[in-house]
């Protein structure tokens, strides 16, 4: 499960407004095996931790019941050194696969994540407070089309589209 490069780390470490009405638990199940490998940072509502964050990536990779997971991005732009964080991600709702719990600094700080949609090629990640979500895709750039649904979908999920950043692709 590959998720959320910077995202999930900053989601644990930020206070702020609700940029949305708490979403609806997911309810679609999600399998596992789609969620591994590496995910790119598509867009993001902005966040204190990603503030000039580039090039973000997630790779997710299962390891028994959990999954080790490493996130990455370029602070101030793609050529800049890779800030990476280090986190465990464990399903705490296997009815759907869809929540999942992130825990930072060997346990010290955890959030838990909802997979809010998940398509062939992208998903729409947030935090169960409607204040944090990042669209992710499984290459550095989606098609206009795939890009027109998933924002379509963010905005349908109650977040304010025009708040979205989108940051410069990962290269690799």
């Amino acid at each position: 499960m590959r998720i959320v490069a910077p995202a999930l780390l900053t989601a644990a470490l930020l206070m702020g407004a609700p940029a949305v009405a708490a979403p609806a638990p997911p309810a679609d199940k999600i399998e596992l095996t789609k969620m591994t490998g590496r995910w790119y940072e598509v867009a993001r509502l902005p966040n204190k931790t990603q503030k000039d964050c580039q090039g973000g990536t997630s790779d997710w990779v299962r390891t028994g019941d959990t999954y080790a997971v490493v996130q990455a991005c370029h602070k101030g732009g793609l050529t800049a050194p890779a800030t990476e964080w280090k986190a465990k991600a464990k399903v705490i709702d296997p009815k759907t696969n869809a929540r999942i719990k992130m825990s930072f600094f060997g346990g010290m700080l955890s959030q838990e994540y909802w997979v809010l949609e998940h398509r062939s090629d992208w998903l729409i990640l947030g935090t169960p407070n409607g204040n944090y979500m990042w669209l992710m895709s499984q290459r550095p750039t989606l098609s206009a089309t795939a890009k027109a649904q998933a924002i379509t979908r963010v905005k349908q999920l109650g977040y304010d589209v025009s708040r979205l950043e989108f940051p410069l692709p990962a290269r690799n």
